[in-house]
């Protein structure tokens, strides 16, 4: 799913200079896959029957590298944009099973387990990057957009047996009513719809932005540090997540995404750009997961269903938001991004005034942070 999904931004540069691809019509494709992918994470969230068959996500496995095989077989836009919206959906459904399966297996170990799990998306970035700087040198936008299909295919060999979540056991009726934590998901959802407008900016135009500026090689390079970081950063943020309140850790990750957001544009060099990579992509992932642990703790009803909408919404407008600011480069877009992710840091703050870490419900405390069970943190479809 990470190379299906990501590595368009690593080819992208080439698209502009090679297949004449706008920059305006660089966002429409990229706003056509995270359509894809809010259908899909909506269709994983409302009928749960999906993603518990085997077909299913070996049909989308099939589909995600078909996608990407199609791309250099066309120089039409509109084609293009119903490709990328298909990888959005199958993608969305992909990353549905692998979560269910990885948090049904690991269910009885520690929580970090399956935040190495969740690497793997961090795992497909990074491989997308080095693809493209393989690629370069010996070959156009069509070589690599075939040599991600390979990749792609031979990724869904391996995870071809990949076995889907169980149906949940049904809660017992009669159990406790819920507590009133309103205000503070109000926060948390506004929060991480602003982080899906922010964070999507920088993950699809980071490469082309670092590009303008630094050697050719720096930009894939950038791509491939994003995914080095993403690897390790679930389980690093879920272990944080045992010692310190998942509120103040989503405060600092998102404070720490938009400096990496803004470094590029700011500072320049390659330096810079390095930098941002690191900071973003140990932070993106790790977003996820803590927000929708926060939203778990809160047992707000359908809270990964409302977060799922929100985040994939956000998706979809951030790079229509600042397809007008591409005229004058990518920097404008990258500055805008950062400083919405600040508003999101500004939200999870709030979030922070007087949360409930212990809940009472029925004269029983549930407990917070620290202790909350792997299943019902688990990040659903609004990840990556």
């Amino acid at each position: 799913m990470g190379v299906g999904r990501f590595a368009y931004t690593p080819i992208l540069p080439l698209m502009h200079t090679q297949a004449g691809l706008s920059a305006g019509a660089g966002a429409t494709l990229a706003t056509a896959n995270y359509a894809g992918y809010l259908l899909g994470a909506l269709a994983g969230t409302l009928a749960p029957v999906l993603v518990r068959s085997r077909a299913v996500p070996r049909a989308c496995l099939l589909l995600l590298t078909g996608t990407v095989a199609a791309m250099p077989l066309t120089h039409s836009t509109t084609v293009w944009a119903v490709l990328r919206l298909l990888a959005g959906v199958a993608s969305a459904l992909v990353f549905v099973v692998a979560a269910g399966s990885l948090l049904h297996l690991l269910r009885d170990h520690p929580p970090h387990l399956p935040g190495w799990g969740f690497g793997g998306v961090g795992g497909g970035i990074a491989l997308s990057g080095l693809l493209v700087l393989a690629v370069r040198p010996v070959g156009d936008w069509r070589t690599a957009w075939w040599a991600a299909a390979a990749l792609t295919a031979l990724l869904a060999a391996v995870s071809w047996q990949l076995p889907p979540d169980e149906a949940p056991v049904a809660p017992v009726a009669g159990t406790a009513a819920r507590p009133r934590t309103h205000r503070w998901f109000g926060a948390l959802f506004v929060s991480y719809t602003l982080e899906g407008v922010g964070y999507i900016v920088a993950g699809t135009f980071l490469v082309a932005a670092v590009g303008q500026d630094s050697p050719g090689w720096v930009g894939s390079g950038a791509w491939v540090l994003v995914g080095l970081a993403a690897v390790p950063s679930a389980a690093l943020w879920a272990r944080l997540g045992r010692r310190w309140s998942r509120p103040g850790l989503l405060l600092t990750a998102l404070v720490v995404q938009a400096a990496g957001i803004a470094l590029p544009a700011l500072v320049g060099g390659t330096a810079a750009a390095l930098g941002s990579a690191v900071l973003f992509g140990a932070t993106f992932i790790g977003v996820s997961t803590l927000a929708l642990a926060v939203g778990a703790h809160l047992r707000f009803p359908r809270s990964v269903a409302l977060l799922t909408a929100g985040y994939s919404v956000g998706q979809i407008l951030g790079p229509l938001a600042v397809a007008p600011l591409l005229h004058h480069g990518y920097h404008p877009a990258l500055l805008t991004a950062a400083l919405v992710v600040l508003a999101a840091a500004v939200a999870a703050g709030v979030l922070r005034i007087g949360h409930p870490h212990h809940m009472v419900v029925s004269g029983a405390t549930v407990p917070g942070q620290q202790r909350e069970s792997t299943r019902d943190a688990r990040p659903g479809p609004a990840g990556p």
